[in-house]
């Protein structure tokens, strides 16, 4: 069986392999299951390359333009208090659990910046009221730590 790898176009960021509108080269299994299916990524053609520069040139207009911006974004959300109420059993796990969107939400409802839920990195899914710590990538240099205070409710 040969292994050769297919050319495709990032739509959307994936973690360890490029940005929107990176053209990576990825296995085909890889690519024909996981990445076209969910949106991530579409064929290479010479035509589709030209859509490179337009999807690019509106990843620019979205993000955080340079180091300095992603910094002052930083001082925002380290000094913000975000809290969340979740239904919660007696010994204070949560019924559920608290990720990526319901945390950016909780950020934007703090009077935050908007934060796109993609950016943030939570480890293992938060199952349990307390202070947990989150980071969100804002810049491939800056990175922020946001303190979420999860209560029973």
């Amino acid at each position: 069986m040969s292994r050769t790898p297919m050319k495709l176009i990032l739509t959307q960021e994936v973690s360890g392999l490029g940005a929107p509108g990176d053209v990576v080269d990825v296995a085909a299994g890889y690519g024909r299951n996981y990445l076209l299916p969910r949106g991530f990524a579409m064929p290479w053609t010479r035509g589709a390359e030209k859509q490179v520069e337009l999807i690019k040139r509106a990843r620019a207009a979205r993000e955080i333009r340079t180091i300095e911006d992603a910094q002052v974004v930083a001082g925002q959300l380290q000094k913000l208090t975000v809290r969340l109420t979740r239904r919660a059993g007696g010994n204070g796990r949560l019924f559920g659990s608290v990720g990526p969107t319901d945390i950016a939400a909780a950020i934007r409802a703090a009077g935050g910046p908007e934060v796109d839920r993609r950016k943030i990195a939570v480890p293992d899914p938060i199952k349990s009221t307390g202070t947990h710590r989150v980071q969100v990538r804002l810049h491939s240099d800056v990175n922020a730590s946001v303190n979420i205070e999860i209560t029973a409710g």
